[in-house]
């Protein structure tokens, strides 16, 4: 039979998971067994749930063997599903099928960090190839007659030819290199098992040849011999006072094929009239592609530790995708479908308590600053998401969300701005805008400097659309700064004199800009800049309708901005004896334009934005 060559992509990320990416080569067996687990977790679901299944005999179990010597090999073999012909080649000879390109986008050279993706995008299985030359993967599928046998290089491509295997499930046979010969051996494979498999719901087994003393110390026999390696419980299912850190830590690997240590969890039996456990951890660092359409969350389903779904979006809501975990649960169906899943009353119980645990031990790392700055790097955007989706938790989860601000250099929360807030400040003050520099330097703050009011700065660009579910806190309105009237609240009285004289200066302003603007008014918030560009109380911010293009929203209709000048700068002052001079437009464009620069909005004419400022310095010098 010809062989299939790989796709090219597939090709690449070969090379990069033999040569690179994986810092421990022993991490090929946890991901081989963990996706034996998944096999057998799928059989025993149809077992008990299928009516042309149930008559089966079903044993599960994981089996492992190896040949030391010249030519030495390691075999997985496990009792599950098994694959078809077709399933071989889409899941053997296609590597991340959801998002190669992207996968291949994300790897950056660091062994450690890039070694982390490999279980992210569902490759785990590819590892084999940095202890083996070659690789065959002999696989019968449940209710299929043939077998199949699918054998590769891991760099020229791959064969899949008829198997004679006669009982359903797969079995993996590594062919090892150099560098994998220290895997045919009794121990290195049981201390592995131990460290990465203990907690694996199924019995693994070890079949080694074992040799026998007499009391003198001499040989007295040899034999083959198996044993069951793995503790093979339910780790969740263990009392919480009897489970040591270490051993969440290594059963979070295990589970997640993560590398890195979790960065917390939440373990919780609720007895009494719903009996259930979940066992939910947070990664230390979010996954690459979490904000992908096809995302698939960690959290496992399980119905008297039968393995039920991993794949229904109704287990948690979206926001807490970044959980990975279990839930196990007695008071469930075991034949549940996805359907019935969605109307369960039980299963929105579970959900709803599986999210106030959640949420009750995130308001605890919450109390160490430090600690929480860390998780809200890596989840802010998914907290921001949760407020604006889920009613049902909004008031906890506004509770968690963090700002920066004018007056910390970390992040603050609602609860810490109101508690030092002025006492005659009667609204909580944002502005929003695309990074923390240029906001913190908006002369739309000059006013608010001077008043000593702290102003919450959201560079985040979802910001503006999440801060409009949170019209108060604590009875207070939360009033952005990016619009005119927010400047009211702290307003002196204006000079008449000086607002009359500057009417001509208004007039021909707006004329000059025309459609470009809604409004031209005298500002009561600037001191040091000349002009600034607000939204109307009911129009969309300047920042918002730039976010609205970058999505893809070119055809809304234009929203003008209202440019305030400052009736107190040179700039404007000495503009009152130029309204007939032809200089005057020039430098009414270039207020505007400057405005519109600050405000982080692009230029339309950048060109003749140029030509008027070379004009005006020209001819002032």
């Amino acid at each position: 039979m010809a062989q299939k060559p790989f796709q090219t992509e597939v090709s690449q990320l070969l090379k990069l998971i033999i040569h690179s990416l994986y810092s421990h080569k022993e991490i090929f067996l946890r991901e081989l067994i963990s996706n034996s687990s998944d096999a057998l977790d799928k059989l025993r679901y149809l077992t008990l749930t299928k009516d042309e299944y149930k008559s089966m005999k079903f044993e599960p179990k994981i089996s492992i063997d190896f040949v030391e010597g010249d030519n030495p090999t390691l075999t997985l073999t496990d009792t599950g599903i098994g694959m078809s012909k077709k399933e071989l080649e889409d899941n053997l000879g296609t590597i991340a099928r959801s998002g190669t390109k992207n996968f291949l986008s994300k790897l950056s050279g660091d062994a450690k960090k890039d070694s982390q993706l490999i279980g992210q995008f569902g490759v785990g299985f590819y590892s084999s190839f940095m202890v083996a030359d070659k690789v065959e993967v002999a696989s019968k599928k449940v209710g299929n007659k043939e077998a199949w046998r699918w054998i590769s290089d891991g760099q020229t491509g791959f064969e899949i030819k008829k198997d004679v295997k006669k009982e359903v499930g797969t079995s993996i046979v590594m062919h090892l290199n150099d560098e994998g010969k220290e895997f045919a051996s009794r121990w290195r494979i049981e201390s592995l098992v131990k460290k990465y498999s203990d907690h694996i719901d199924s019995p693994i087994f070890l079949t080694y040849e074992d040799t026998e003393y007499d009391k003198d110390g001499k040989e007295k026999s040899k034999g083959i011999k198996t044993e069951q390696v793995n503790d093979a419980k339910a780790f969740w299912t263990r009392s919480k006072s009897e489970i040591k850190k270490k051993e969440y830590k290594e059963f979070y690997k295990g589970f997640s094929s993560d590398m890195d240590d979790p960065f917390d969890w939440v373990h919780f039996r609720a007895e009494g009239n719903l009996e259930f456990v979940i066992l939910f951890f947070i990664p230390k660092k979010a996954s690459p592609d979490i904000f992908r359409a096809d995302y698939q969350s960690g959290v496992k389903l399980y119905v008297n530790r039968v393995f039920i779904t991993d794949d229904d979006k109704e287990l948690l809501p979206p926001w807490l995708r970044f959980v990975k975990g279990v839930i196990d649960s007695s008071d469930l169906p075991l034949n549940v479908s996805r359907e019935i899943l969605q109307q369960n009353r039980v299963m929105a119980k579970i959900k709803s308590n599986s999210v106030k645990k959640i949420l009750d031990r995130l308001k605890t790392i919450a109390g160490n600053k430090e600690r929480y700055s860390e998780f809200y790097g890596e989840y802010g955007r998914l907290i921001k998401e949760g407020v604006y989706q889920d009613f049902e938790h909004k008031d906890a989860l506004t509770e968690l969300l963090r700002f920066k601000s004018t007056k910390d250099d970390g992040l603050v929360s609602f609860r810490e701005y109101v508690d030092r807030m002025r006492e005659d400040q009667k609204s909580i003050y944002y502005i929003t805008g695309q990074n923390q520099v240029s906001l913190k330097n908006s002369p739309l703050l000059e006013m608010y400097h001077k008043k000593d009011v702290e102003v919450l700065l959201l560079d985040d660009e979802i910001d503006e659309i999440i801060i409009s579910s949170v019209p108060k806190y604590d009875e207070k309105d939360l009033k952005s700064v990016n619009r005119s009237g927010a400047a009211d609240d702290f307003s002196e009285e204006s000079d008449e004199n000086m607002e009359k004289s500057l009417q001509p200066v208004i007039k021909k302003i707006k004329k000059v800009l025309g459609d470009k603007v809604k409004d031209v008014k005298l500002s009561n918030r600037l001191s040091d800049s000349p002009s600034c560009i607000v939204a109307d109380e009911n129009d969309p911010t300047a920042q918002m309708q730039e976010m609205m293009k970058s999505m893809g929203q070119m055809d809304m209709p234009a929203i003008k901005p209202i440019l305030e000048i400052n009736p107190t700068h040179d700039i404007v002052v000495k503009m009152k004896e130029k309204t007939k001079q032809k200089s005057f437009d020039s430098i009414a464009l270039l207020l505007f334009e400057q405005a519109l620069i600050q405000e982080g909005v692009k230029l339309e004419d950048t060109s003749g934005f140029v030509a008027r400022l070379n004009k005006v310095i020209s001819e002032t010098l």
